[in-house]
């Protein structure tokens, strides 16, 4: 029997207001990724995966949803989606949307309703509404402050307060209330209905909340960020990966197995560990969840090592295979993360190499085929919320080059720059001036997904002794090697696959990494 089609697939994230504009405006759109579908098809990719999309006023970039049901006009019309499903199977690719439970717009009906129908209301019930603490209730109900860095708690005209774990805009909603579970489930039902592939959650972990204040370390500040607080040594989490949460789950396994198609659910659950990790994917829940433990580390073969085994290790109980990413909408690009220049790129090339030889599902961003460096945006030009008077997540987000020789790079029909401005240096990095180019990473990124359905086989991996600054694993027949240190090393025997850099004799030079094949296979 065939495995399912996402336990190995490799999946292409697409940002829609930074991909491709359709009508001129600046903005990408449906339409936009649709005149697209190329692009994807060629890399080799599996499946997509497109960033919220919903109608809303777009305070934190569309993750604030007033109707999960429709397609915001910033983004074109319910048909496009329809369409864009449509093409996308065509083509063969699957189609994975973002779903946001944990909070909605402050737009958002629901909400309305919730401050019009007071305190005790059940309107009010569908969001978390408490008194505040003090003598006037003047004091937020916990110490909490929301991942953007602000109180986590807004107080309204009659007193009382609601919390909302991310922008002020976004109220999170109460998942001990009926209405609210019986609503997610008719949305789900509603894109499965369009032929939706599957659905990537959005802060999975943290639909339940303790509602007590957070303990921390003495001398230290709270912290609801969970990428950070664990670094911070606050372990205390009681906004985060509260048990309740997976009754949830269970309910949406059964309405989307279900469906015919392998259907499935991928959870960005951030967690303190791995084995934390597990708990989203028991075979009655998600499918998949995101591994952030690569895309966190510097360039480091101990820490990328630490990454694969300790990952690999945590799932092995469960029946799931693991996800690896190194770059997102959310996070610095992995290759100005690893150092400037040319070696940074070269780092960035080779860790991906080495990522893709493991087993479980890729997660590829946007623009990383293109070797994008994360951009420096001036202050005037940062829209990001979470900026927080600095660069922001606006960096990872500006939208893609496709041709010519200035901005906009055939991002779309408009001329000048779209709504974040594009380096003028990226004439080179274009998919046009990238394809057909040897040595191009466009090139090197179609070559790598090709030589990984044709090559990587098999669920283990065992580690070659190498120095601590070089990673070694065989894989069935494939053995990868990555050198993270500052002086060629000795490479095992075998035939060279694929070289993230210049092809390699006996030795594989720093920062490159290497596929080769058993020569007696």
């Amino acid at each position: 029997m065939d495995s399912p089609w996402w336990r190995e697939a490799v999946t292409y994230q697409i940002y829609p207001r930074s991909f491709a504009d359709a009508d001129g405006d600046g903005t990408g759109d449906l339409a936009g990724i649709t005149s697209r579908l190329d692009h994807m098809a060629g890399l080799g990719v599996d499946a997509i995966w497109l960033s919220p999309f919903y109608p809303s006023p777009q305070k934190d970039y569309g993750y604030d949803v007033t109707d999960a049901r429709g397609v915001d006009p910033l983004f074109g019309k319910l048909s496009d989606a329809e369409d864009l499903l449509t093409k996308a199977h065509e083509v063969g690719l699957k189609v994975i949307i973002d779903l946001i439970p944990n909070h909605t717009s402050s737009d958002h009906p629901w909400f309305a309703e919730a401050l019009a129908a007071g305190p005790g209301s059940p309107e009010r019930d569908r969001y978390i509404f408490r008194d505040g603490r003090g003598d006037d209730g003047d004091e937020p109900p916990t110490n909490w402050t929301s991942v953007f860095g602000a109180p986590a708690w807004t107080r309204i005209d009659d007193g009382q307060w609601y919390l909302h774990m991310f922008a002020e805009e976004e109220p999170d909603l109460n998942w001990r209330h009926p209405e609210v579970a019986e609503e997610f489930r008719s949305v789900l039902r509603w894109w499965l209905d369009r032929g939706v592939d599957g659905f990537r959650v959005d802060v999975a972990h943290g639909l339940v909340k303790a509602l007590r204040d957070q303990r921390v370390p003495e001398g230290q500040e709270p912290n609801s960020d969970p990428a950070v607080m664990y670094d911070a040594g606050i372990e205390d989490d009681p906004m985060w990966d509260h048990p309740d949460v997976h009754e949830v789950y269970r309910d949406w396994h059964e309405v989307v197995s279900s469906y015919p198609g392998e259907r499935m659910l991928i959870a960005e659950a951030w967690t303190q560990g791995p084995a934390n990790l597990r708990g989203y994917l028991r075979a009655d829940e998600f499918e998949q969840a995101f591994n952030f433990q690569w895309l966190q580390s510097p360039w480091s073969a101990v820490q990328f090592t630490e990454a694969i085994v300790s990952t690999l290790e945590a799932l092995r109980p469960s029946r799931a295979w693991p996800t690896w990413v190194l770059s997102n909408h959310d996070a610095v690009r992995h290759r100005t993360r690893y150092g400037d220049g040319a070696q940074a790129l070269a780092r960035a090339r080779a860790a991906t190499l080495t990522m893709l030889a493991l087993p479980g599902s890729a997660y590829l961003y946007q623009g990383e085929e293109l070797g994008l460096p994360h951009v420096e945006l001036p202050p005037e030009h940062q829209q990001d919320p979470w900026a927080k008077g600095g660069n922001g997540r606006d960096g990872c987000r500006v939208p893609l080059p496709w041709s010519g020789d200035a901005p906009p790079f055939g991002f779309g029909p408009g001329e000048g720059q779209p709504w974040l401005p594009q380096p003028v240096q990226w004439a080179d990095l274009t998919v046009a001036a990238q394809t057909g180019r040897p040595g191009s990473t466009l090139e090197f990124y179609r070559s790598a997904i090709a030589s990984r359905r044709r090559y990587a086989r098999g669920s283990e991996v065992s580690f070659l002794d190498m120095p601590d600054d070089v990673i070694a694993f065989r894989r069935g027949r494939l053995t990868a090697v990555l050198n993270c240190g500052a002086v060629p090393t000795p490479l095992p025997s075998g035939d060279v696959v694929i070289c993230s850099g210049e092809p390699v004799g006996a030795e594989l030079p720093p920062d490159t990494a290497v596929w080769l094949l058993d020569d007696d296979g």
